[in-house]
């Protein structure tokens, strides 16, 4: 059992703390667990190999946790996705970036490495909130199966584009073809 600490918070507040691992749902401060070495391990894999071809072709950011996207200010939600992608046209709509705790604008991207711990109605609750600030993909990184599946937001609701095993190279409406494929991530 994971135990996290909670207590309740406005904007006013959340705006003073401490830039540390949690997320707010509802004005409730939840923080978040210490990640396992194996999950720090796929979110480092991730960050090079994604990061060397967001960097070479020059499409925008990738951003690891701890970051706040905040979902609504009142009551106030936000999330730290373990990875986040924003592409260089968004970025540009967020004054001085460079020097943001948060971002209010919706990544094209985000990527959760899934926990032992998570809970289904806990990983539609994300999802939930994703749509809701306007992502359109979520890729989620299961490490007891070492597969990634990336999902889509259609008017239909977040659609499977895929699940990827093996030296099968992801692939990504956001991003294209990556030179990633999930046997590079669970070795």
């Amino acid at each position: 059992m994971v135990l996290t600490t909670t207590r309740r918070i406005g904007w006013d507040e959340y705006l003073q703390l401490p830039l540390t691992h949690y997320e707010i749902i509802d004005g409730e401060v939840n923080t978040l667990p210490t990640p396992l070495f194996k999950h720090q391990q796929i979110v480092l894999e991730l960050m090079i190999r994604l990061g060397a071809q967001v960097q070479r072709e020059a499409k925008g950011y990738l951003v690891p946790a701890p970051f706040d996207v905040v979902i609504r200010r009142a009551p106030l939600r936000t999330r730290q996705p373990d990875l986040l992608f924003l592409s260089r046209e968004r970025a540009d709509q967020i004054p001085d970036l460079q020097n943001q705790p948060r971002i209010e604008i919706a990544p094209e991207l985000v990527i959760e490495v899934l926990s032992p711990s998570d809970t289904a109605s806990e990983w539609l609750e994300q999802l939930r909130d994703y749509h809701q600030i306007g992502v359109q993909e979520v890729w989620a990184v299961d490490p007891q199966s070492a597969s990634v599946e990336v999902l889509r937001w259609s008017e239909a609701g977040w659609q499977s584009v895929g699940v990827f095993t093996g030296d099968q190279p992801i692939r990504s409406a956001v991003l294209g073809e990556t030179a990633v494929a999930p046997a590079m991530l669970f070795g």
